[in-house]
Order: structure tokens, then sequence, then C-alpha cells
């Protein structure tokens, strides 16, 4: 895939061959003429039909079937040759490595699913046994879908932790073994494309801006609210990372005021709960909704440090929108406490939603930042030595 827009040198040539994949990826149902994309792109018919065969060379345009009904309104012969982008060409891989599960998602060149699975592993799992079960989901996946392996084009994968450039974990305390974890690099041994790692909460945002909570928004904020709380966030419709990829963090501000970690204040014993330990924390808001009044002390006191934790950001970043992910979106009564709460605390509260995707939104979005990359390579003119060798740490703007 490092030669995306075929082997031509010129640089007039790959902005020309950039314009045409750009009017043919722009609605994916319509074959276009050549008439037709000459009107689209402003270039001259000469020049489209060279830049077609070209790209018909590449293996990313084909052409489409004859239409019978324009076959039955032509006067004159054969109907003019149409034209489409080949989605089929390639594909794209999301993955979520999460505590109790890693999960996988496949799609085209387009972003359209193409299948999708999950395996369960132990949240106190090695990172060795972590990464086996992740390439296993894969191959089952690419098994059942009867998707070649070297048909993949970029990698996206989605993980508790900090995450610097390279795809390295510089902190991870969520999973055994992860903190330092060269997990980039791990993962590059089984695809032989770019993959690309971000923090879950990261991708998680990206996946609600694309296909959730928060399309159409481009300043959201998405907390995975757990024992150990994370927040990605859109800025301008851009990813906020921070300098060393440690934005969002939230999880770590009860440091700031040595205030009891999240697992006590949720515990209705003298025995914090496992920081990792999500079915304990669904009973004692299962057990707070039936009116037990030790639950409810314990979910009041773990609300009331989410919101804490939350307002924070809002009042950085004032998003219009604040996305709910993670196990507390399939628990009842998180939403309307927080957003009360929030109108306290905040100048300027934001619509407050749960997430659309729920369990699938990591994985989503690390789907998307796979497409990003590749719609990077396809539709971005930079050098012709930089498109022919793309750096799989690269991270491109994401696109709309």
């Amino acid at each position: 895939m490092s030669r995306l827009t075929g082997g031509d040198p010129s640089l007039l040539r790959r902005i020309n061959s950039t314009v045409v994949l750009r009017s043919l990826c722009a609605d994916t149902t319509t074959a276009l003429t050549l008439t037709e994309l000459g009107r689209a792109t402003g270039l001259s018919r000469p020049t489209v039909e060279g830049v077609v065969e070209g790209l018909i060379e590449a293996g990313l345009v084909a052409e489409a079937p004859d239409d019978p009904a324009d076959a039955r309104i032509s006067r004159r012969g054969r109907p003019a040759r149409r034209f489409r982008f080949r989605s089929e060409a390639g594909h794209l891989l999301g993955i979520e490595l999460g505590p109790h599960r890693v999960a996988a998602v496949l799609a085209d060149l387009t972003g359209r699913l193409v299948g999708s699975t999950s395996r369960q592993v132990d949240e106190g799992a090695s990172a060795d046994l972590r990464l086996e079960r992740a390439r296993a989901t894969v191959a089952d996946l690419l098994r059942r879908t009867d998707i070649a392996r070297d048909s993949l084009r970029a990698v996206g994968v989605g993980t508790p932790g900090i995450v610097e450039a390279d795809g390295t974990v510089r902190l991870g305390t969520a999973l055994p073994g992860w903190t330092g974890l060269a997990l980039g690099e791990r993962l590059r041994r089984s695809f032989r494309c770019p993959v690309l790692v971000e923090n879950d909460a990261n991708a998680g945002v990206l996946a609600e801006h694309w296909k959730g909570a928060a399309r159409g928004v481009d300043d959201v904020v998405m907390v995975l609210a757990g024992l150990s709380p994370g927040a990605g966030s859109l800025i301008g419709g851009r990813l906020h990372r921070g300098f060393g990829g440690a934005a969002g963090e939230i999880g770590a501000l009860h440091l700031l005021g040595r205030e009891a970690t999240p697992e006590r204040l949720l515990s209705t014993t003298d025995e914090p709960l496992h920081p990792l330990d999500e079915t304990a924390v669904a009973r004692v808001f299962a057990r707070a909704r039936g009116g037990d009044e030790q639950a409810g002390r314990a979910m009041d006191r773990f609300l009331a440090r989410l919101v804490h934790d939350v307002a924070a950001l809002v009042l950085a970043l004032d998003p219009e929108l604040l996305v709910v992910g993670g196990w507390a979106a399939g628990l009842d009564g998180v939403l309307d406490p927080l957003r009360a709460e929030l109108e306290r605390y905040c100048l300027r509260p934001p619509r407050v939603a749960l997430s659309l995707l729920g369990d699938t939104a990591v994985a989503t979005g690390a789907l998307r930042l796979a497409l990003d990359h590749v719609h990077a390579e396809l539709f971005t003119v930079e050098s012709v030595d930089a498109a022919h060798t793309p750096d799989p740490t690269q991270r491109p703007p994401a696109l709309p």
C-alpha cells in the first residue's frame, strides 16, 4: 500500500490522482464518467483519462459495469464508461485491548464494516498472554470473513494508558506488564502494514464523533467512566493528546488532594474494590437503585468524584457535548445526577449524552485511526519520498 497512487514520480501527477480519487470517494455509491470527473475536478478530459488509467493499474479504481437503463436510453452505441473507487482494494483493522476482553473490527477502505469479534481475557493476564489473545482474535476474524492478512493496509489499536507516538505505553496501570511495553513494535511483527496505537478514551471520542453521539459536534469530551476514569477530547474537530499524550487522565485528579481512591469510595465494606472489578461496581449501583442506604451513599460518593473529575475538563475546555461511556454507559441513574451536578459547578454546562456505541466504541475508534491513516496516504499531497515511505508512527489529522 506504500504506492497508493501508482508509481508516477511527478508531483503534478500525484496532485491530479488525489483530486480524482477524492471525487470518486465522495460518493462511493455512484460511478462517474470521465466527463463527470472532469467537471468535478476541473481537469481536462485527457488528463482525467490518463489519471484514471494509472489508478486502474494501481488497483484503486475499476470500471463499473454498464447500467441497463443507460443502454436503453442511449441512442448512439455503448454508454459512456463509468468508474468507481475500489473500496475492496484493501482492508482496515481496529483492535481494542481492554482489561476484560480484546475485540477486533474489520472494514474496507471506506470504513464500511465487514466483520467483528471479541474474546474474553482475564484482568490479571500477562502482557504476553493478552497479546496472544489479540492475535488469535484477529486470526479468527480474518478466517471467518475470508480476508487475507496481506490485504490489511493499516491497523489501529486502542488501549488504556499513556501512549507515545511510536506506540510505546509510557504508563499503563490498568493492565499488568503494560507500563513500558513497546506495544506498537510488538504488534507490527504480526502485520505488514502501519500499526497506530492510541489511548482507549481518545479512540472512544473519535468513534463517537464518527458514528456515535458526537456526530456533527467538534468540541466534545468523552469520559470512559470507571474506577479509574479517562477522557478523550476533540477541540475544533481535532484530537487533543497533550504534549506527552497524557491529556484526559482525570483518574489521577484525586492525587491532588490526596483523597480516597475511587475503589474505596465505592466500597460498602472496609475493603476497597478491585480497581478493575466492574462487576462489583455494577452490584453496588444495583443495590443503590434497590434502596440499600449503604450502597446509595457509596454511589453518591462516586458520582461526586466523577463530577469533580469531569468538571475540571469541562471548565478547561468548554465542550459543547459530554459523552459518557465505559461501564457506566450501561448503568441507569448515572446521567441525571451527573448533569445536575455539572450545572452546579460549571459556568456553562455542556450537553450530556450517553455513548451510542457502548462497548464497541474503543475498537471503532481504533478502526477510525486506521482509516485516517490510509486516507492521509490517498488524499494528502506530500513529497514523493514521503508518500512512498509511510511512517507507521505518524498520526494524521482526522477527516470528517
